[in-house]
């Protein structure tokens, strides 16, 4: 199996500040405040969440940008926060403003 690929248009909440990794690659984490009415078995479903989220390099620059509470949809991939942690993170490759 090699299909990850997550998409979510939601609200850019709890930006933080541009910072650099050790290479100098920008980086910056942030979350994403989700809500919608979904089908599921042939009912309509009122679905909300709230998603983990980091990009890197010119799509954490744009991020860096908005102005951190903007409505965006976001595409990339989820993997673990890191090597000691279960938790999934949104890592977003792709990103448009609305």
């Amino acid at each position: 199996m090699s299909r990850n690929r997550v998409e979510i248009e939601g609200r850019l909440n709890h930006l933080e500040a541009l910072r650099y990794t050790p290479a100098g690659v920008p980086i910056v984490t942030f979350s994403i405040e989700h809500q919608s009415e979904q089908l599921e078995s042939g009912v309509q479903r009122s679905v909300s969440c709230h998603i983990q989220a980091m990009a890197l390099g010119a799509v954490a620059e744009k991020i860096a940008r908005s102005r951190g509470e903007a409505n965006a949809r976001c595409g990339g991939f989820i993997a673990m926060k890191n090597l000691k942690s279960s938790q999934l993170v949104l890592h977003v490759t792709s990103i448009e403003f609305s």
